[in-house]
């Protein structure tokens, strides 16, 4: 047992000491720490009022004070200014960067508004977007004033219609319930996601890398394949729990001094606020599992391989299961009861994403989830001995590989050295 401590220890320091993991932890910490300050960044870059001016050319003379009315109550971030002079005159005023935009609105055969923008880039459609949906509101005001319909009536017409939805079954979680689990139970499988990626590919290159340099031979020969394997499955996810536990504590320090910010935002956006503490059970329970299936799978494939450069091939199908599992949770969110999503949660390479969507998307009986977590060790337990013996013989195989026919040449070498 002391050989596997000592494996382990030597893997988790080995690890957090290099330049990726330190270059890589910094970039995620600042990343959380810039989303967290995303409007003070926005703001020390934009300007101090934060206005657009945009000049308008009303040729009726009967536009500019409605028009200004409109934005005034919606509290756009746009300035209307009228302008007394010509067309050529207002772009050339433009053009010297003295305004943002012109609006020209002229009036047409039928006595309605039509209006042409000007701007000297265009790429930014949220001001044209924003003038052109007051415009047409302006529009619609004058015909209906033309054809003698009242305005209540209109207002009446236009008025969102009341839809409410119910559901029947007592124990199915409301659309405010769903919406709050649907960003976590996101955030959760794009964690998965990454790490299963990241941390698997991260032990089959360390194992390659012990056989290209030899060392390997080395460490056989004071501790069992099997010793070794578990132990080196074991240090990467130290080093995961190492690099998510900081990423845990910058984020619950920035949520703590941002409290009053994010609460009613971010933590209703995301489904912070009054989600049940099983969702995060659950979310650690498929997460380990999950890690603990992928971990295996990879660190026998990465004893197959003797050069570092062949360790992507053979980790290709690997990460294609990971991938389908991530596309399948992803189609889930929007229909989580479908037949499909419901079978699909019970296959072991895509249960701890699908049945954690599952989980945190509905109210499923305990049995399934029970089933389903039992499949998945009883998958982990047979591919970790079907790995121990693929292990044993993969890591004394040297010369190029990149297949997975060399899993039987593995399990012969194995055999002959019992």
């Amino acid at each position: 047992m002391s050989k596997f401590w000592i494996i382990l220890s030597h893997t988790y320091l080995t690890r957090v000491k290099t330049k990726s993991f330190l270059i890589s932890t910094a970039i995620t910490l600042l990343l959380i720490i810039g989303l967290a300050n995303f409007q003070s960044i926005i703001g020390m870059f934009s300007d101090e009022s934060g206005t657009e001016k945009v000049v308008v050319v009303d040729e009726s003379g009967t536009y500019m004070e409605p028009l200004q009315e409109s934005f005034a109550a919606i509290d756009e971030d746009i300035e209307l200014i009228p302008f007394d002079g010509t067309v050529d005159e207002a772009q050339t005023a433009v053009q010297n960067e003295e305004y943002n935009a012109l609006v020209a609105i002229s009036t047409n055969a039928d006595q309605l508004p039509e209006a042409t923008y000007y701007a000297n880039n265009i790429a930014d459609s949220g001001n044209q977007m924003a003038i052109e949906q007051h415009l047409q509101q302006l529009k619609v005001v004058i015909a209906t004033q033309q054809s003698g319909i009242d305005q209540a009536t209109i207002a009446d017409i236009y008025a969102p219609m009341s839809f409410e939805t119910v559901a029947l079954d007592e124990s199915a979680k409301t659309q405010e319930e769903l919406s709050q689990a649907r960003g976590i139970v996101y955030i959760m499988l794009f964690v998965l996601y990454m790490a299963v990626i990241i941390y698997g590919q991260m032990i089959a290159t360390d194992v390659a890398t012990e056989k290209s340099s030899r060392v390997m031979e080395i460490l056989i020969s004071s501790a069992s394949p099997v010793t070794h394997m578990f132990a080196k499955i074991a240090g990467v996810a130290l080093v995961g729990l190492t690099q998510v536990g900081l990423v845990i504590a910058v984020a619950y320090g920035l949520i703590v001094s941002k409290q009053d910010e994010m609460t009613g935002e971010f933590f209703s956006s995301f489904g912070f606020e009054n989600t049940s503490p099983t969702i995060f059970i659950y979310a650690i329970v498929f997460f380990i599992l999950g890690y603990l299936l992928y971990a295996t799978l990879a660190a026998m494939l990465g004893s197959l391989v003797s050069r570092i450069e062949d360790v992507n091939q053979l980790l290709t199908p690997m990460i294609m299961l990971i991938m389908v599992a991530f596309f399948i949770a992803m189609f889930g969110l929007g229909t989580p009861d479908a037949t499909f999503i419901q079978i699909t949660s019970f296959i072991p390479f895509f249960t701890p994403m699908i049945m954690f969507l599952r989980v945190g998307m509905l109210d499923i009986p305990v049995w399934e989830v029970a089933l389903s977590i039992g499949i998945l060790i009883g998958t982990i337990a047979v591919l970790a001995y079907i790995g121990a013996k693929v292990y044993s013989g993969g890591v004394l195989m040297y010369g190029r590989s990149g297949s997975l026919k060399d899993f039987k040449k593995a399990i012969r070498l194995s055999k002959k050295e019992k």
